[in-house]
């Protein structure tokens, strides 16, 4: 039942009231839908790579400005420095995929550990509190996200609240907190266990890459294989549509908005290990940079639409085009503005070559 709303919604010429009742758009054949959905399958397929040419020319061009961008060095680094806001972006993947959104997972990546850190550091040292053994800063970090997670599914699903709203006043709440648990100032000291995933490596690897490939493995074997996962696209296409079709829709989105707030926390926990430390604006702006990966890369901010696939090659996109500048010498005043027009192109090629979409 799900791949049948699943395949309504993906079409973009049967309404939302036709969805509903389960019957083809007006004026044309039912047996059109068939070849419909081909096409819609073939566009997702062709979403997933579109950035694949971009992320090549952007090699190929690294290879010209230094002989070291193609070293394992290089690459390590820069996967390891996105490891964490990748989680981000597939966090906010899974919610866009819904049709709601949330701007709180920036501050989520600044708070959780920050929390983890005021309760277990030594009295005397950055405003710690030392209540609790340093051994239980990451399920304290993770808790910290699950609790958040909550309150923001409360509002949004179970008092009917704006995503946007709801989410934009958890941002500068919880950005808030952490300033003044910190007291403006960024925490040090940290402990072995919050550093292992942000230092930490497994056959030579980092551990935050491995964390980071493997969260994108899973999700996306989720959102293929599982009924869960493919109910995402049935309630961001048509919610109504999905509730007919007997999908808990709320449950669903509640479970979403909580999932994405435990990867925001874990996410928190590898870039903290990564800094050795939690600054009172850990995260700031990062949603910028993640919403940017998420829409190159074909996710919908309507909801229904995208993959996360596509959300992956976004944000590797972003932070190659910023190691090639780095090795250019480019200063990094100017990050901001060319991401920015690396964007623009990208959607703008996006668009010519897919053809004119609902965004």
């Amino acid at each position: 039942m799900i791949d049948e709303v699943t395949e309504r919604v993906d079409d973009p010429s049967t309404t939302k009231g036709a969805a509903s009742a389960g019957a083809p758009a007006a004026g044309r054949p039912s047996g059109s839908i068939g070849t419909l959905s081909l096409k819609n399958v073939r566009l997702a397929r062709f979403r997933d790579l579109a950035l694949v040419p971009p992320i090549i020319l952007v090699v190929v061009v690294g290879c010209f400005v230094s002989p070291n961008f193609l070293t394992w060095r290089n690459w390590q680094d820069v996967l390891v420095s996105m490891s964490w806001i990748g989680l981000l972006v597939l966090a906010e993947g899974l919610v866009l995929l819904t049709g709601k959104m949330d701007l709180s997972l920036e501050s989520t990546v600044g708070l959780a550990p920050g929390v983890a850190v005021w309760l277990t550091l030594p009295k005397g040292i950055n405003h710690g509190l030392d209540l609790v053994s340093p051994g239980w800063a990451i399920p304290i970090t993770l808790a910290v996200g699950l609790v958040i997670g909550l309150i923001n599914a409360g509002l949004i699903v179970k008092l009917g609240l704006n995503a946007f709203i709801v989410t934009l006043g958890m941002l500068i709440t919880l950005r808030g907190l952490l300033t003044g648990i910190s007291g403006g100032q960024t925490f040090f000291g940290m402990q072995g266990s919050m550093m292992y995933l942000g230092t930490g490596s497994w056959l030579g690897v980092p551990v935050a890459i491995w964390v980071c490939v493997l969260a994108y493995v899973v999700a996306v074997l989720a959102l293929r294989y599982l009924r869960a996962g493919r109910a995402l696209y049935a309630i961001g296409g048509n919610v109504d549509a999905a509730r007919a079709a007997g999908i808990r829709t709320d449950r669903t989105v509640a479970g979403v908005l909580i999932l994405a707030s435990v990867l925001a926390a874990l996410a928190g926990i590898m870039l903290s290990g990564h800094l050795a430390s939690v600054a009172s604006n850990q995260g700031d702006g990062a949603i910028f940079t993640v919403f940017a990966a998420a829409v190159i890369g074909g996710v919908s901010l309507n909801g229904g639409r995208g993959s996360l696939v596509g959300a992956f090659t976004g944000i590797l996109l972003l932070y190659l085009v910023q190691n090639v500048l780095t090795f250019g010498g480019v200063s990094g005043e100017w990050f901001d503005f060319l991401n920015g027009a690396v964007i623009l192109v990208v959607l703008i090629i996006t668009r010519v070559v897919a053809g004119r979409s609902k965004d």
